[in-house]
């Protein structure tokens, strides 16, 4: 019978709840790295076991962390990331040239082929591979040419915070990056190109401008690996050519601001979206914690409610903190600022709680084992 291993990160630590295909009773071990904020912890897809972890501190840095059996231990790997060459110059707020500066790692997207192989999204924004387990790191330096001295940092810092890549075609990737939008490479990273055309950004010069915008979150399904779906600062947006043109799919939500998505396991139609009220005010409109689900690829959207709070709920959920599982029925998975990781077993129709007093919910990521 399979299992379900969600692998969840906090601002004091990571936490792995473990549960069977009922996804009803569950075991909680933690606190992993208590005191740490661990932005991303994910599994590789090619070994169960094989688990790696972005471990942050103010005080004494990043540190990427590896284990070898499902999170039982831990043993720290390599932590040396360098831009390649002179990285230049950014635009800071208030349009001055900024020093490129790396501070931590958001994002760990391991290869769904090789458990040695995983990728790293930081900030300031930039894309790394190792090919050996974490114990060394090389920038793929061509993303940085599309345009990087335009890019801004969002409120939380200028941040590389999604990695897809596509599961029918190796060598075509996607990255989305707070503030500059959405890339594709066709060549394994080498060589880059902006997937931003149709975005529309009120409060940059160019409102339609080629690089700039704050997307949160990109998601795709692998057997329709051509669309895409995209939670942009404002507006949810689908692309149905590989990001080459995007439209506003919407709908009848409360309010097309939020940061988490996620497209459901067997349904490439059905996503998932958490709406947030407004840019400065991040939780839930009306105070009602809702998903909403659309069965239709976006436009007509329906609001989950059935075991989530439905008033004086203030949470938000960030753009990591969402993910499904492998079963089926699918399960739904995401998290809170306020500590809550929340389940639903038949793909968003009704939610519990899995935990409620964690500290402040990172990311999600979820393990469908054997």
């Amino acid at each position: 019978m399979s299992r379900i291993r969600v692998l969840v990160g906090t601002r004091k630590g990571a936490f792995i709840l473990t549960s069977d295909a009922a996804r009803r009773d569950w075991q909680v071990s933690g606190p992993h790295f208590g005191g740490w904020e661990i932005f991303h912890i994910a599994g590789s897809p090619a070994n169960p076991d094989r688990l790696y972890a972005s471990q942050s501190s103010s005080w004494f840095g990043q540190v990427i962390q590896r284990s070898d059996d499902g999170g039982a231990t831990w043993n720290p790997v390599g932590n040396e990331f360098s831009y390649a060459g002179d990285p230049g110059t950014h635009l800071y707020y208030d349009g001055t040239p900024k020093p490129w500066a790396f501070k931590r790692v958001w994002h760990l997207e391991p290869s769904p082929t090789d458990p040695d192989t995983v990728y790293a999204g930081v900030e300031d924004a930039a894309l790394f591979r190792s090919t050996d387990g974490g114990q060394t790191w090389q920038e793929l330096p061509g993303l940085r040419e599309q345009q990087g001295a335009k890019w801004m940092p969002g409120a939380g810092g200028m941040c590389l915070h999604t990695i897809l890549l596509d599961p029918a075609n190796p060598a075509r990737m996607y990255v989305a990056i707070s503030a500059a939008g959405a890339f594709r490479s066709d060549d394994g990273g080498v060589t880059w190109k902006p997937v931003n055309r149709g975005l529309h950004s009120q409060y940059i010069p160019d409102p339609e401008a080629e690089v700039g915008h704050c997307v949160h979150r990109i998601a795709m399904h692998p057997a329709r690996p051509q669309t895409l779906f995209m939670q942009k600062h404002w507006d949810v947006m689908r692309s149905d050519d590989a990001g080459d043109s995007w439209f506003e799919v919407s709908g009848n939500l409360p309010s097309d601001f939020g940061f988490a998505m996620a497209v459901h396991a067997h349904d490439p139609d059905t996503v998932y979206v958490v709406p947030i009220k407004s840019d400065s005010e991040h939780y839930p409109p009306e105070g009602k914690l809702r998903v909403y689900r659309s069965t239709a690829g976006g436009n007509a959207w329906d609001a989950l409610t059935d075991g989530l709070p439905q008033e004086h709920c203030y949470v938000n959920v960030l753009r990591d903190a969402m993910a499904v599982d492998a079963l089926d029925p699918c399960g739904v998975y995401f998290g809170t600022t306020g500590g809550q990781v929340y389940v639903s077993p038949d793909a968003g129709d009704h939610w519990q709680a899995i935990v409620r007093d964690l500290p402040a919910v990172l990311s999600v990521s979820v393990q469908t084992l054997p």
